[in-house]
């Protein structure tokens, strides 16, 4: 096992912790986020320090970072050259992370999401995938990418995310218009698309579009759905958002 440090703690390094720390590794976390941090002392016993504390009692370190601090952050502190990095920061790129982090050298950059400790989100990892695959998976698949602007197309597709539980929210408010019921229509509705999602058939490509076929048929209420979504155009919306995303991870 290794003795893993995180710097920056918060929404996503506080699940990544707790599955390392079920796994048995030892962790060692700053106090960027007092309340986090407090909380996973007292829940895995990690320790917490300051951030140059962190690194030198650790092997393998996160970097948590919001990208727009990171380089502020970073800067002032000192690397050993036998550290292996993961960043889960987008938009900064490996060039500044060698640089940050000299002499350090050997990265992993990934994009997890915070139901990872329950295991099932896939990591899109450009690096040293090996490091990543032997710390989250079985439990999370990693996914080699072969550079950057691949691993950044990656990250367009996480933001897609919070936009369709925007869209899903908007089912729930319609639903809860119609019903009264509000609890059962946000129930209802996130079961209805997890139990759907659950139920595909895993690795074969294409199956989303085929799934989609065999619901909108002639005649179909799905087919009026798919037919009126693409006439408002949303799915123009959805590549601009995406292609938006991905020039601004670019710069």
């Amino acid at each position: 096992m290794s003795r893993v440090g995180f710097i920056g703690t918060g929404h996503i390094a506080a699940p990544i912790a707790r599955l390392l720390a079920r796994k048995g590794h030892e962790i060692f976390v700053t106090e960027r986020n007092a309340t986090v941090s407090a909380t996973l002392k007292a829940d895995i016993n990690a320790t917490v320090g300051r951030p140059q504390s962190v690194i030198d009692q650790s092997e393998i370190l996160f970097l948590c970072l919001r990208p727009h601090i990171a380089s502020d952050v970073l800067a002032p502190l000192s690397f050993r050259a036998d550290h292996r990095i993961v960043s889960v920061m987008a938009a900064v790129s490996e060039t500044d992370l060698r640089s940050l982090c000299a002499p350090a050298g050997d990265f992993v950059q990934t994009i997890p999401l915070g139901f990872l400790e329950q295991g099932g989100c896939p990591l899109a990892a450009y690096g040293n995938d090996d490091l990543l695959a032997g710390l989250m998976a079985p439990e999370n698949p990693v996914v080699k990418v072969a550079n950057e602007t691949s691993l950044n197309a990656h990250f367009a597709i996480c933001a897609m995310v919070p936009g369709v539980l925007d869209l899903l929210t908007t089912g729930v408010d319609w639903l809860t218009e119609q019903t009264g019921n509000a609890d059962g229509a946000e129930f209802y509705t996130t079961q209805l698309m997890a139990g759907f999602l659950a139920s595909m058939e895993k690795g074969q490509t294409g199956r989303l579009a085929a799934e989609r076929d065999a619901l909108a048929t002639d005649g179909t209420l799905s087919l009026q759905m798919t037919q009126t979504l693409q006439a408002g155009k949303a799915h123009e919306a959805l590549r601009d958002a995406l292609t938006a995303i991905g020039k601004r991870l670019e710069t």
